[in-house]
């Protein structure tokens, strides 16, 4: 490709991007004044890196180093003899790490001689070559990850560079298809912004309550031609909650300067003690922008706006990563974005994001504590990174993120009973849901989560193996292609059979004939049974088909078993149901349980729905006032569903661009 086509990036070591982000998204959660950080471990980013690249040029040529970093520019040249032979080596590289002037040996022909060797700093163009250069970028900062800007026509930053963590093996630069411009900063995401004004202005209670038209992840900002000092702005998923001066979880005073408010979740909009005359209000919606590739059309007007609103509550739900909402907690939970990039592949099929998100959940090795600190939120980890490789044959991210595949299941695998059952320790979180579910002991469901895995992990090992897309250096290729096939392999046929023993394992020990159904726990001998086990049992291929009639007329089809009311569970409820051919049942559901929202005046789909409870009781969740998320990622699962199960149908148009 020519190098006048070729995109230049930003680049930093692989995966400081995500986890730098990650940690100032889930620390931006701020809830009646006070800021609430996420409370499970967050990974930090890498100080120091070095970058490297070996260049063999024709001609002599140019570049310039950009970054907010501090650091240098090191470049190191073979010095030209016409006597001397072609071949040149250069010694160490992480030689002039150690010393400043370290000299580094360089072979022509029978003579050896040190190269030139000479520091630059950052900001001053370089020229070098012909002949063989390399060239090493070293880079530190403390408040941000360390990131450059190559900019030149031969010598530019892209993927192609390496950078190395000092005793770690160099690995391929990581990139951003966001960063491309040498005057942008990678510590700070520019959202696109999009003007609301809102739709209805009203005088109540003295002050003035602004409505847009629908929710929101914007800055509010005001204008007044008295000044803004002074003036104290509620912002409120409901009308009820941003009227609630106590209670909002959002109030605001607007800058003295800009009249602008902190970005927040936003819908209505409350300034008390001030009227509206002289008073002018906007909201700037700042979002990533990922465009939706999908179309719905059907001639039933309730499932279109059932689409259009499950797809609008998910796309403010996805911005640089998959979050759970954008009032509560407007964190990065690996169950959500699970589902979240199960909704991706239908709607706006993005691949950068799913990536992202992975990233930044599973951070670095060695692994302390699970994800989010939820047994269940590990497993999904790895199942999400399965439905990613798969929707995209993204076998290159398979391979680079595979050895952390490898040791979260080496964790997971410290805590197994003598059956291999997978039991929480001491601070771990199984969640499953929000439902009465026996949790003492070996849980049935997390046994299901985790035969899974030991499926996936099959699965991985047997692509990579088929790909052959595993690192090879320093090694011959046969020598090195059969080392790479024989331990795939060999990790393949572990899993599967760990899988299987597990397998029987639950069969033998929560399977209840009598119930014709799966136990939550079988410790306690109250053989209590609840859907989810059950729905994951079919969801990933544990019960068999004997099995799943039983579950299907005991457990799903009977009133008898507490129904699931998180939208949460629901997304596997239905897709089972869909699997097994209920398409009656899925439509049915999808009209009553997200067309109930509607009816309730949603504009945006919420973390949890109860018909049976009405008025302000609806939006209080965790016993707290407005604590519910009324625009939650994983209520967006009609999308998933009616995509995967309906687009062949004559009275529906779906289609993914």
């Amino acid at each position: 490709m020519d190098s006048f086509n070729r995109e230049r990036y930003w680049i930093w070591y692989p995966g400081d991007f995500e986890l730098y982000h990650a940690m100032k998204q889930n620390f931006s959660r701020v809830e009646r004044g006070m800021g609430w950080p996420a409370f499970w471990k967050s990974e930090g980013f890498r100080n120091r890196v070095a970058f490297r690249r070996t260049y063999e040029l024709k001609e002599e040529t140019s570049f310039l180093v950009s970054s907010k970093a501090v650091g240098f520019v090191l470049v190191e040249e073979a010095q030209r003899h016409p006597d001397a032979g072609t071949d040149v080596t250069f010694g160490d590289p992480g030689a002039d790490v150690a010393s400043e002037n370290a000299g580094l040996d360089c072979v022509q022909g029978d003579a050896v001689r040190e190269p030139v060797q000479k520091k630059y700093p950052f900001g001053q163009r370089i020229v070098c070559g012909p002949g063989t250069v390399r060239i090493s970028v070293h880079a530190a900062r403390i408040e941000a990850l360390p990131s450059i800007y190559i900019e030149g026509t031969e010598i530019f930053s892209d993927s192609g560079w390496m950078a190395e963590d000092y005793d770690r093996p160099p690995v391929s630069a990581g990139t951003c298809k966001y960063f491309t411009k040498p005057e942008q900063d990678p510590s700070v995401w520019d959202y696109t912004e999009k003007e609301y004004q809102p739709v209805c202005v009203e005088e109540v209670g003295g002050g003035v309550l602004c409505e847009f038209e629908t929710e929101l992840t914007a800055q509010i900002v005001i204008e007044r031609d008295a000044g803004v000092q002074g003036l104290r702005v509620y912002c409120g998923e409901s009308r009820s909650e941003a009227l609630d001066g106590k209670n909002c979880y959002y109030s605001w005073q607007p800058d003295a300067d800009t009249g602008r408010c902190p970005r927040c979740a936003v819908r209505y909009a409350y300034i008390p003690g001030c009227p509206a005359d002289g008073l002018r209000i906007k909201a700037i919606h700042q979002y990533v922008d990922i465009p939706i590739r999908a179309s719905f059309s059907c001639g039933d007007e309730l499932l279109k706006r059932i689409w259009d609103t499950a797809a609008h509550t998910f796309q403010l739900c996805s911005g640089i990563f998959f979050i759970d909402g954008i009032k509560r907690d407007k964190w990065i939970w690996s169950g959500d974005a699970y589902q979240s990039i199960l909704v991706n592949q239908y709607l706006m099929r993005d691949p950068d994001i799913d990536r992202r998100t992975l990233l930044a959940l599973r951070g670095n090795d060695p692994m302390t504590t699970h994800i989010n600190t939820i047994v269940d939120y590990s497993l999904f980890w790895i199942l999400s990174v399965r439905a990613h490789c798969e929707a995209y044959g993204d076998t290159e991210f398979l391979r680079d993120i595979y050895p952390k595949m490898v040791s979260l299941m080496e964790f997971c695998g410290e805590q197994l009973d003598d059956r291999g059952f997978l039991i929480g320790r001491e601070k771990d979180w199984i969640y499953i849901d929000w439902a009465d579910m026996e949790k003492e002991g070996p849980v049935c469901a997390l046994q299901m989560l985790f035969a899974a895995c030991y499926d996936a992990m099959a699965w991985a090992a047997e692509t990579l193996g088929s790909n052959k897309a595993t690192d090879t250096a320093g090694k011959g290729t046969e020598e090195a292609e059969h080392d790479t096939d024989s331990s795939l392999q060999n990790f393949a046929a572990r899993y599967r059979e760990h899988y299987e023993n597990l397998v029987r394992a639950i069969n033998t020990c929560f399977w209840d004939e009598a119930q014709g159904a799966y136990i939550d726990s079988f410790v306690s001998g109250n053989a209590h049974v609840t859907r989810h086990a059950n729905i994951f049992a079919i969801r990933y291929g544990i019960a068999d088909r004997l099995q799943q009639e039983k579950i299907v007329a005991n457990v799903l089809k009977n009133d008898r078993v507490p129904a699931i009311t998180t939208p949460y569970f629901k997304f596997y409820e239905l897709d089972v149901l869909g699997m097994l051919g209920y398409l009656d049942d899925v439509m049915e559901t999808i009209r009553s349980y997200w067309g109930g929202m509607l009816e309730r005046g949603a504009v945006t789909f919420w973390e949890e729905y109860d018909p049976e409870v009405v008025g302000e009781a609806q939006y209080d969740m965790y016993g707290d006032r407005f604590g519910k998320s009324l625009c939650h990622a994983w209520a967006a699962s009609p999308i998933y569903l009616l995509s995967k199960y309906f687009r062949c149908f004559e009275d529906f148009e779906i289609t993914v661009r």
